[in-house]
């Protein structure tokens, strides 16, 4: 909470000019911050403000402050990424409108494309002034996004194109030719993404539209099938026509779906009665299917479900049996990699560090160079170098990428 009478639009100034009830209101607010936070502002003096104002600024973009209410500071000047709705209801126009507004237009990926701006007052005349002063009338269009319901249309439109490259779910599996199956790729990618815009309104429910959500996820499945298809055929160096093909798999990856979420309803099937324990492990098997950033950790996680699991007797230990397990799987993929490529361990595992570090795939000379005794020739390099580096990433992607909870 800060008081109207600070300035945001510049840096925070001291706060000698306040009066003894805002004051002493905003030495509350941040009391409250301490608390949450364990920090020690305070309105003491304008180093102390400065400080509380950078840390919000920072537990704001770290996600861990999920809405902030403001008067004029952070309007202007603060970029913070996920921030994706601004709620207004404030008389604002011209340069302080647009300022405003654009808080929440950082695009983040695919994922947002753009933000929200909920209006408690009638804004709509100083909206489209202040877009026609700084950019033109006619960009009011393209700046300004269209209503619901001409993306609920527009997604029925991408539903009708896709049915008719596949009428059935299961028609994908009897596409004929790569052709065939880029024609799916693309139906579904822009089925897709109009369906990512649409998450972003708040009057989003699948009822709205002609194809319901199991269905879309029946699809998404088959259309992973196809990128993990891919990617086998370019390790074994089959030409295709999809290798370059953006599968755009950011527009499928949810954040809160990772091994965390996994163990907490491994924790809710272990509980469950016997009646209810197949219905719910097939839904564990069914996200493990349709969630990108978990597919190959899929046979890992089954796994353990039918060996592991049905030998815990406390389900508060089950992060820690998986851990368990995970690091013995791990260690075993490590060593088989290692073993079937001549590679040096330390070499490997440092490479692996660097590579997670830097978040750059290592270069295929790099890759050689873990290779013990003889390097292999000129004719065949890019062939081995490709084939390890291409076991290392996927190594990664297994038993890594997304198993923090990252």
């Amino acid at each position: 909470f800060i008081p109207e009478e600070l300035s945001v639009v510049e840096e925070p100034r001291a706060l000698y000019g306040l009066n003894v009830h805002t004051r002493e209101k905003l030495d509350e607010f941040i009391g409250h911050y301490n608390t949450m936070f364990e920090t020690k502002f305070s309105t003491k003096d304008s180093e102390s403000f400065y400080n509380y104002y950078n840390d919000i600024s920072k537990k704001v973009k770290e996600r861990k402050v999920d809405i902030l209410l403001v008067v004029n500071m952070f309007l202007t000047g603060f970029d913070s990424k996920p921030l994706n709705t601004l709620y207004v209801d404030k008389n604002l126009k011209y340069h302080g409108l647009i300022q405003a507004y654009s808080r929440t237009n950082r695009i983040l990926n695919e994922q947002k494309s753009q933000g929200n701006i909920i209006v408690f007052r009638n804004l709509k005349k100083a909206t489209d002034e202040a877009i026609t002063l700084f950019s033109n009338k006619e960009a009011i269009e393209e700046i300004i996004m269209k209503p619901y319901e001409d993306y609920v249309q527009k997604f029925n439109d991408a539903f009708t194109s896709l049915l008719k490259v596949v009428p059935t779910v299961n028609s994908v599996n009897n596409l004929k030719s790569e052709e065939d199956e880029l024609e799916f790729i693309k139906a579904f990618r822009e089925l897709m993404r109009i369906k990512n815009t649409m998450a972003t309104f708040a009057d989003f429910v699948w009822e709205d539209l002609e194809m319901n959500e199991q269905l879309f996820e029946d699809y998404k499945s088959k259309y992973l099938d196809l990128y993990d298809k891919v990617k086998d055929e370019h390790q074994v160096e089959k030409v295709s026509i999809l290798e370059d093909v953006d599968f755009e798999l950011e527009l499928i990856h949810r954040d809160e779906v990772n091994v965390t979420y996994i163990l907490k309803l491994l924790a809710a099937l272990k509980d469950t009665t016997k009646e209810d324990k197949v219905r719910k492990q097939k839904e564990i098997i069914d996200l493990l299917t349709g969630e990108a950033n978990l597919r190959s950790k899929r046979e890992l996680i089954e796994k353990f479900i039918l060996e592991n699991l049905p030998i815990i007797e406390d389900t508060d230990t089950i992060p820690e049996e998986f851990d368990k397990y995970w690091n013995e799987e791990q260690q075993k993929a490590f060593n088989q990699l290692v073993q079937e490529e001549n590679l040096s361990a330390d070499k490997t595992h440092k490479l692996i560090e660097s590579y997670l570090f830097a978040e750059r795939e290592p270069l295929r000379d790099e890759v050689l160079d873990l290779i013990e005794g003889e390097k292999p020739s000129v004719l065949v390099r890019k062939k081995i170098g490709d084939r390890i580096l291409n076991k290392i990433v996927g190594f990664v992607e297994t038993f890594i990428n997304g198993v923090s909870g990252s």
